[in-house]
C-alpha cells in the first residue's frame, strides 16, 4: 500500500506557473510508476503525465506536453509536475496516482488539488 498527498495547487494567472507535488508514505515509492491525472467541471477524468519507477521515461499528454514537466526524487519518496505557461483550460483539481508496473492499474489515487488559472 502506497498513500498519496497532493499540495501546490492554487490560483494563477494565464501564463504563470505551480509546481505541484507528491508526497507518498508506506510502502517505497520508488517502486511505483506515478501519473498526474486531472479532472475539469463536468468532464471525466484525463492522463496529464506519468514517469515509469525506474524514472528513465516519462510520458504526456498532447494538451501540456511542452509546458509541463514531471519529475521524482525517490529519496524524498516525493514526485513533482511543473506547470508551465498555463492556460484557463488547465483548470481542473489534480491528482497524484501509482501504480506498481506500467501494465497495472492506477490503484493508489490521492485526494486531489486544485488548480485555477485565470484569464
Amino acid at each position: 500500500q502506497v498513500q498519496l498527498v497532493e499540495s501546490g495547487g492554487g490560483l494563477v494567472q494565464a501564463g504563470g506557473s505551480l509546481r505541484l507535488s507528491c508526497a507518498a508514505s508506506g510502502r517505497t515509492f520508488s517502486a511505483y510508476d506515478m501519473g498526474w491525472f486531472r479532472q475539469a467541471p463536468g468532464k471525466e477524468r484525463e492522463f496529464v503525465a506519468r514517469m515509469t519507477w525506474r524514472g528513465g521515461s516519462s510520458y504526456y499528454s498532447d494538451s501540456v506536453k511542452g509546458r509541463f514537466t514531471i519529475s521524482r526524487d525517490s529519496a524524498k519518496n516525493t514526485g513533482y509536475l511543473q506547470m508551465d505557461d498555463l492556460k484557463p483550460e488547465d483548470t481542473a483539481v489534480y491528482y497524484c496516482a501509482a501504480r506498481l508496473g506500467s501494465i497495472a492499474p492506477w490503484n493508489y489515487w490521492g485526494q486531489g488539488t486544485q488548480v485555477t488559472v485565470s484569464s
